[in-house]
């Protein structure tokens, strides 16, 4: 069993989101921030992780982000609010 992450990225406090699931949160994290990778994220300048959660089975992980993806814009930014309220940059925590 592989484990996995479901992580929002930001461009600035309530603005352009990103949602994602990845097995190696720190190297995608990086990849988001260097944008070495083509599409939404780097189009918007998401570059900032203001949410992240841990699943042991990256296969839950897939399925929490497959439930998010239908959710409202509201509540995303009610769910990085709640735990990261400055939306401060969770990047540095991650090593």
């Amino acid at each position: 069993m592989k484990p996995g992450w479901v992580y929002l990225m930001a461009n600035h406090r309530r603005g352009q989101t990103y949602l994602g699931v990845t097995s190696n949160l720190p190297q995608r994290t990086w990849q988001h921030k260097s944008g070495v990778v083509d599409g939404h994220s780097k189009a918007r300048g998401c570059k900032l992780l203001v949410w992240c959660e841990y699943f042991e089975d990256l296969q839950d992980a897939r399925a929490c982000e497959y439930r998010m993806k239908k959710w409202k814009r509201s509540w995303k930014l009610r769910l990085i609010e709640e735990r990261n309220p400055e939306w401060t940059d969770l990047y540095d925590t991650l090593n």
